[in-house]
């Protein structure tokens, strides 16, 4: 499975905690967001793309399981559509050439 696939899943599933689920799978996407985000802003950085790298590294803190930042469903509603499109974006410009 290559980056671009993984950053597409990603986004389906921001795109799915839009739907009231239960509250693990809100833990779950949080882990994973964390994880694909750092990811895709060391990426970045290693090809000096300032801007993605910063806005991976500010959506890795955001969605971070550790210390999580609560905010109101409606406010999640608009950021898991935002970072979703973000990761859609970051396929045609963070590109990976190796394959996981």
């Amino acid at each position: 499975m290559n980056m671009n696939t993984i950053r597409y899943i990603v986004s389906a599933m921001l795109l799915l905690a839009i739907a009231d689920l239960p509250y693990g799978y809100y833990t779950i996407l949080r882990i994973i967001v964390t994880i694909v985000a750092g990811i895709t802003a060391f990426i970045a950085s290693e090809q000096d793309n300032e801007i993605w790298m910063i806005l991976f590294g500010a959506i890795a803190i955001l969605f971070n399981p550790i210390i999580p930042i609560y905010l109101d469903k409606e406010i999640w509603v608009v950021i898991d559509i935002i970072v979703a499109i973000l990761f859609v974006l970051s396929t045609f410009t963070v590109k990976v050439e190796d394959d996981f």
